[in-house]
């Protein structure tokens, strides 16, 4: 973990120049329950394709070893599929862990649901991933999120250090629009592919990547030295969370962030710590999203 993170401090600002080697360990699972009474081959043969895609492409010019690739998995779920023009229709869900340092605990880093996942797939087609040659709604789906996984971890390790990957992955967001499929364009969505890589790399979310690093580097992964510092880093965390909010308040990031925090949240603050504190971090987590006050009650107690 701590050689990972001086890698990714030392080869951020040199991304072009550093040896390539795959980043991701990423599980693909197809879900195809709905479409059951098709024959396996092309789903079997897709989750191989996929598999191969994400963990042998180089999607950076990066260091990893083997045991610090990234953690993630790819869970597509299929409602229809065409054998008459090989089309699918389904969505993907995209999560990502990270080791938090000095323990055996794993903290989620990404976790969402893409609804607009439709693409076409035959049996022995090869996926490849070029960049300058975006035709392909499937492959262009899949690097996306590569690079958005990417570009979340490199962010818990570095302050702001994910933003060369992450406009990667806007660079795929702007090439794969002109496909006329959706999850590209601008104000379809506030939770679609194009808001969220573009409200990443907005200015004025400064404020909540800067939460991301505070609350992985200074908070979780000093948990087990000095559990009130880290608690408090990650109090820190929240108000910036708060003001990321108020800077752009149409952005989904917040949300989407305590939507898959919240067990975690929960544990961090639960019993812990002053009643006071515990106020200021529920008023925080209820505004930012109150159909989680069943989890943020908890934190009263």
């Amino acid at each position: 973990m701590m050689k990972r993170l001086i890698i990714i401090l030392l080869t951020t600002a040199l991304l072009p120049l550093a040896a390539a080697a795959q980043e991701l360990n990423a599980k693909v699972i197809i879900n195809r329950e709905q479409v059951s009474n098709t024959k396996s081959g092309v789903f079997d043969a897709l989750e191989r394709s996929l598999t191969q895609l994400l963990n042998e492409h180089a999607w950076t010019n990066l260091t990893f070893r083997e045991v610090e690739r990234i953690q993630c998995t790819f869970n597509i779920t299929i409602d229809t599929y065409s054998e008459t023009d090989n089309s699918f229709k389904g969505s993907l869900l995209v999560a990502s862990i990270r080791p938090v340092y000095n323990s055996a605990y794993t903290t989620t880093v990404w976790n969402i649901n893409d609804k607009d996942f439709d693409f076409i797939f035959q049996e022995f087609d090869q996926l490849e991933w070029r960049p300058e040659q975006v035709d392909n709604n499937l492959t262009a789906v899949i690097a996306y999120w590569a690079y958005m996984i990417i570009g979340l971890d490199l962010d818990t390790m570095a302050p702001m250090g994910g933003t060369e990957v992450l406009r990667m992955a806007q660079d795929v967001c702007n090439n794969a629009e002109s496909l006329g499929y959706k999850g590209w364009k601008a104000f379809d969505d506030t939770k679609n592919r194009y808001a969220i890589v573009n409200d990443y790399l907005d200015g004025s979310m400064e404020k909540f990547r800067q939460m991301q690093y505070i609350y992985y580097r200074n908070g979780l992964d000093h948990m087990a030295e000095n559990t009130d510092s880290a608690r408090a880093a990650i109090s820190e965390a929240m108000t910036l969370l708060k003001e990321s909010h108020e800077d752009k308040s149409l952005s989904q990031l917040p949300q989407i962030f305590t939507d898959f925090k919240r067990d975690e949240l929960v544990s961090i603050f639960n019993g812990k710590g002053t009643s006071q504190e515990r106020e200021v971090i529920y008023d925080i987590l209820f505004r930012l999203n109150p159909s989680q006050n069943n989890y943020w009650e908890k934190l009263k107690q």
